[in-house]
């Protein structure tokens, strides 16, 4: 396999006796930043993100947050065994927020999955283009299931084998032999004819010295030593003996602790403050701090600040939203469905036809509700103005993009902003910049002092301030003709979001007709994990579902009969149902229920296996999930995103619900916004398949859309019934096992 130069960072440094690769282009502007902020005495930066210093240790700098995804990790991996590293001497750096790292990669793989592409006589303008693109909108992001099957392919794995051919080529001219005879492998360049070797870490400063391969060699899969093994991730030693920092731990000396507090309806200012007297009065509080629409208490510990701000009562200005409800704003949907206008995102055939030639038509409304992310580490961020200068601590998807966010609101120039990178205690959308109101309220509040300032939401701040998973309606249609074949399928849903796919559906069905209507709310919008996905997982599998029991066939033949082109859905629908003993009865009591998802680049099917509580409650019991990623870098830490994934995705569907109420969120905390717990986990049992011809996709999010669509569809099967809108906790399902005089399972 060849990879050409667009591909991988063109450039080499000598640093403090080390050889540095990158990714891309570089730039005499792009080696001034490097020098002036990364370089110390005796060092040269031309490029980044792969080093290799005198002691023959490999360090790689990974422009990707850690949040439990093992990304560190996988990335590293890539890039050390297309150097044919010894894994022992490698070790991992989160990329610093500075422009050298902006992650030009990222634009070209977002731009080559929407089907970008340019002629091979502009790839280096397009390098250019790309990088300047990422220095402009402070691209380090991590999200999108976007850092192996992007960074990792198209940076990573050209970075190693840039640096392992330039290693072998300082071999040969120091002792004068012929490349080709020359090998590398465990750190070490060997010429086994005149039995010399040298070190990686010896050959680093003459490596230097030649230019990069202009087309870096990779290896093809059977000569993997590192890809596709299960290799134990690098962040996990320092999560279990307790010396993994996130942004909550940031301690700077002499900090002080703010508590805040927002308007509770979107949109609201603020317009009294309150007791500040009283409140001035408490012990340990330092200052009450006034934002447009939140007030905050500033003191020397958390929880003087927290304790303080409960006696302060601020007041809030009246919107026009005061009033609005969830009821409400479901029945504008159903409005803009009913007569708004219809904006085109599928249209093939003659679907309106179709339907009114059928000879039986089927219609069918979903709905479900706004989510909040609920990561477990409460937002934070911790602030300090100095010497005309910021330093900012906290755990985020994108260091870059919150620098950029901090220089705005602090009026500063983003080279006097400085982030120091945290591991994030859970992100799924919630620590990118477009959704972190936390960044901006703590730097407004840092800048009334001339020591560091930690500002931390409490829980219910989090659950009623964060940006939502927005509520969505989807209806459909479908027509069958005399002979019971599928000859129209019609959806009309509210509000377009990314991906543009995510309302596709993969059958083939000759006549579709798939349109959005717009229904603005008053609600912030964020992106959640599998983000459209999500919603449209549930609602699309269902109705399939739907329409297989309405014509009496096998919910799983009938999908396989509308995917004769499509050979990697069909057989990843064939593996899931397999391993979940599709074809042999359930115990008593339970029963199964399928779906089938494509998003960020990985088809995934799952069978869920349910039964009832003795209240008629939905259990669980098991998930078995088949995918197809094209192929897994790291099968355990593969493994463990797909579980994750399900978990994320079925706490939505048993729990996960926003409502609105005199236009505020009305849950609070854990206790109303559940989670699901240990005890009633399912057994989870996954498959990974590949498709070596197939691009790596992605595994951070698509485990979580199929997952509700399963579950409802397995109630049906139970029960009879079909489930049209989450969460399940409204639901008890009769007769109850009770009821029918059997115990549930």
């Amino acid at each position: 396999m060849s990879i050409s130069r667009r591909r991988f960072l063109l450039g080499t440094a000598l640093a403090g006796g080390g050889l540095l690769i990158g990714y891309a282009a570089t730039r005499p502007s792009r080696q001034s930043l490097a020098n002036r902020d990364l370089a110390e005495e005796g060092q040269t930066f031309l490029t980044t993100w792969l080093r290799i210093d005198p002691d023959n240790q490999v360090t790689v700098i990974v422009p990707h947050s850690e949040m439990g995804q093992g990304v560190h990790t996988s990335l590293a991996m890539m890039a050390a065994d297309e150097l044919d590293a010894d894994w022992n001497k490698v070790r991992v750096e989160q990329a610093p927020a500075t422009d050298l790292f902006a992650n030009g990669v990222l634009v070209k793989g977002f731009a080559a999955s929407l089907g970008f592409t340019v002629p091979a006589f502009l790839d280096r303008g397009m390098d250019a283009l790309t990088l300047k693109a990422a220095e402009i909108m402070n691209l380090q992001i991590t999200g999108g299931s976007s850092s192996v099957r992007f960074t990792g392919e198209m940076g990573m794995r050209a970075a190693g084998a840039a640096a392992r051919q330039m290693l072998v080529s300082a071999a040969a001219q120091q002792w004068n032999v012929d490349a080709g005879e020359i090998t590398a492998a465990n750190s070490l360049v060997s010429h086994q004819a005149s039995g010399r070797s040298a070190t990686y870490g010896e050959l680093a400063s003459a490596a230097a010295q030649f230019d990069p391969p202009r087309s870096p060699l990779l290896k093809n899969p059977g000569q993997f030593t590192l890809m596709g093994k299960p290799i134990a991730r690098v962040d996990i030693p320092a999560k279990v003996d307790g010396s993994a920092k996130f942004g909550i731990d940031a301690r700077p000396d002499n900090m002080l602790f703010a508590a805040v507090m927002t308007a509770p309806v979107f949109g609201s200012k603020l317009q009294n403050t309150g007791n500040i007297d009283a409140v001035m009065q408490r012990r340990g509080v330092k200052e009450v701090i006034e934002l447009e629409d939140a007030v905050a208490v500033v003191a020397d510990n958390y929880w003087r600040a927290s304790e303080a701000l409960k006696l302060l009562q601020p007041q809030f200005s009246t919107t026009e939203h005061d009033q609005r409800s969830s009821a409400d704003i479901f029945a504008d949907f159903d409005q803009a469905l009913e007569s708004g206008e219809r904006n085109n995102d599928v249209a093939a055939g003659d679907a309106t036809a179709a339907l009114a030639s059928a000879d039986e038509v089927v219609t069918a409304s979903y709905r479900v509700p706004y989510l909040a992310h609920a990561a477990l580490e409460p937002m934070n961020c911790t602030v300090h103005f100095h010497d005309g200068v910021c330093d900012v601590w906290t755990g985020t998807q994108d260091n870059l993009g919150i620098r950029g966010q901090v220089a705005s609101a602090a009026g500063l120039n983003e080279n006097q902003v400085t982030v120091h990178p945290h591991y994030l205690g859970g992100g799924f959308g919630r620590r990118l910049p477009t959704s972190t109101n936390t960044i901006v309220q703590a730097t407004l509040i840092a800048r009334q002092f001339d020591v560091p300032v930690q500002t931390l939401w409490s829980r219910e701040e989090d659950t009623r301030q964060d940006y939502y998973r927005p509520a969505v309606s989807s209806r459909f249609r479908a027509g069958f003709d005399a002979q019971g074949n599928i000859i129209a399928w019609e959806n009309a849903y509210i509000g377009k979001n990314e991906p543009a796919e995510a309302a596709h559906i993969p059958y083939g069905i000759a006549n579709q007709q798939i349109d959005f209507v717009e229904s603005p709310t008053h609600i912030p919008f964020g992106a959640w994990r599998s983000v459209a996905h999500s919603q449209h997982g549930f609602f699309l599998e269902s109705f399939t579902d739907e329409l297989a029991w309405r014509q009496g066939k096998d919910p799983l033949q009938f999908r396989l009969d509308l995917l004769a082109d499509k050979p990697r859905h069909a057989r990843v629908l064939r593996e899931a149902a397999e391993r979940a003993g599709w074809t042999t009865p359930p115990a008593e009591g339970r029963a199964r229920g399928i779906a089938l998802q494509e998003s960020f680049g990985s088809i995934v099917a799952q069978v869920a296996e349910v039964s009832l509580k003795e209240d008629g409650a939905v259990r669980v019991n098991r998930v078995v999930c088949a995918i197809d990623c094209g192929r897994a870098i790291n099968p355990d830490g593969a493994a463990a995103q797909i579980e994750s994934g399900i978990i994320y995705g079925l706490t939505a569907a048993l729990y996960g619900q926003i409502s609105i109420e005199q236009g505020r969120v009305k849950e609070s905390n854990f206790h109303d916004y559940e989670m699901l717990r240990p005890a009633e986990s399912p057994e989870i049992d996954v498959v990974i398949l590949e498709s070596p011809d197939a691009p790596v996709g992605g595994l951070g999010e698509p485990a979580t859309p199929p997952v509700a669509a399963a579950v409802g569809n397995a109630i049906y099967a139970l029960t009879g019934q079909r489930v049209r809108e989450l969460p399940l906790k409204h639901y008890r399902f009769l007769p109850t096992p009770v009821e029918q005089g059997r115990n549930s399972v």
